[in-house]
C-alpha cells in the first residue's frame, strides 16, 4: 500500500523566513522531496508573546525548547523594546523563491503572536480584517491568491472556519488530530458543515517531543519514526486513500536552523520506510471530496504543547453530500 506524508512548514518570523526557509528549501531539493510553505506575511511580533507566561505549561515548554537559541535575542524583542518587522516587505524574494523551486505556498497569518493570542475570543469583523490582510499580501507578493491555509498555533475559531469557505481555500490545515485518529475531513461547528477540508497534522512536533521522555535533538528522529513504522490505519476507499496520510508540521526557526540535521535524519528515515513525502497539495488533490467524512472541530490539548487548539473531534455523520453551506 502507498504510504503518504506531508511535510508542512510553518514560517512564523523574519529570522525563520531570511535563514531557515532557505536551508530547508535546500534540504528538500537535496533529498527530492515535496513540501509546503504557509508564510507569516505582516509584522514580526514575537516579544508580545511573553503574554503567554500565564498559559498553563508555557514556562516548561520554553525551558524545553531552548527558546532563546532557537530565535535569537533580537526577535524575542520584536513588538516590544524594537519595532516589528514586516515580513511581507522585507522578504518577497525569498517567498517567491521558495515557490519557483517547486514548493506549494501558502498563508499562516498576517500576525503570528496577535493572531495566536486573539483569535479565539476574537469578533467576526477581527477575524475577516486578519484573513485579508493576509491574502491581499500574499496576492501582492504572488499575484494570485493563496489557495491553503494553515493556522498559527493551530488557533482557529468558527468566523475563521468559515472563512476558509467564503474566501475559496481549496482545502486548510488548520488543526491537530491525535495519534491514530487524524483523515481528511470536513469539519463541523454548531452542526454547520463548512465546505473546505481540512487536513490535521497527526504527528508531534520536533519542539512537542524534545525535553519529555528522554528526547533529546540527537534522538527525536528516531522517537517520530518509531510512530510512522507500523502501517497505518485502513481508510473508506471514497476518501481517495487506502490508508491515512500523515501531515508533519515543522518550523522554519526550529528545524530549518539548530534541528535541521534531525530534521535530515528523519527525511531519510521516512524514505527508508517507505514514504512518499509531498506538499499537503499532494493529499488535497486525490480527495474524494465529495464523500470525505464528517468530524467536529473542537478545542483541546496536545502533549508537550500549552494551551489549547483546534482538534478534530468527534465524528459527526458519515460520509454525505454537503447538505449545507456556511454563513
Amino acid at each position: 500500500m502507498k504510504k503518504i506524508l506531508a511535510l508542512k512548514v510553518d514560517v512564523d518570523t523574519l529570522r525563520g523566513t531570511l535563514f531557515g526557509v532557505p536551508r530547508l528549501v535546500a534540504l528538500f531539493r537535496k533529498h527530492n522531496v515535496g513540501a509546503t510553505f504557509l508564510f507569516s506575511l505582516g509584522p514580526d511580533h514575537t516579544g508580545r508573546a511573553i503574554k503567554r507566561v500565564f498559559r498553563k505549561g508555557f514556562f516548561s515548554k520554553v525551558k524545553r525548547t531552548s527558546v532563546i537559541a532557537h530565535y535569537g535575542f533580537p526577535t524575542l524583542l520584536y513588538g516590544t523594546a524594537l519595532p516589528g518587522p514586516d515580513i511581507g516587505k522585507r522578504c518577497p524574494d525569498i517567498m517567491r523563491r521558495t515557490k519557483d523551486e517547486g514548493f506549494e505556498v501558502g498563508i499562516h497569518c498576517w500576525d503570528h503572536v496577535r493572531w495566536q493570542d486573539g483569535v479565539q475570543v476574537a469578533s467576526a469583523d477581527w477575524t475577516r480584517r486578519e484573513m485579508e490582510r493576509a491574502q491581499n499580501r500574499f496576492c501582492d507578493i504572488f499575484k494570485e491568491p493563496a489557495k491553503t491555509h494553515g493556522a498559527a498555533g493551530w488557533q482557529m475559531n468558527t468566523h475563521a472556519l468559515r472563512l476558509t469557505q467564503s474566501m475559496g481555500f481549496e482545502y486548510a490545515s488548520d488543526g491537530r488530530a491525535l495519534a491514530g485518529q487524524g483523515v481528511p475531513h470536513y469539519p463541523v461547528v454548531n452542526a454547520e458543515i463548512i465546505d473546505c477540508p481540512q487536513l490535521p497534522t497527526t504527528l508531534p512536533t520536533f519542539d512537542e517531543l524534545i525535553g519529555l521522555n528522554g528526547i533529546t535533538e540527537t534522538n527525536v528522529a528516531d522517537s517520530l519514526l518509531a510512530l510512522t513504522e507500523p502501517v497505518g490505519a485502513s481508510l473508506p476507499a471514497v476518501t481517495g486513500f487506502a490508508i491515512a496520510p500523515h501531515v508533519f508540521t515543522m518550523h522554519a526557526e526550529l528545524e530549518g536552523m539548530r534541528l535541521l540535521p534531525a530534521l535530515e535524519a528523519l527525511i531519510v528515515g521516512w524514505k527508508t520506510q517507505g514514504y512518499e513525502l509531498v506538499a499537503t497539495e499532494n493529499i488535497a488533490a486525490q480527495l474524494a471530496r465529495e464523500h470525505l467524512p464528517y468530524f467536529v472541530a473542537e478545542q483541546g490539548e496536545m502533549p508537550g504543547r500549552s494551551g489549547t487548539l483546534l482538534m478534530q473531534g468527534r465524528s459527526f455523520l458519515p460520509a454525505l453530500p454537503i447538505v449545507a453551506e456556511a454563513a
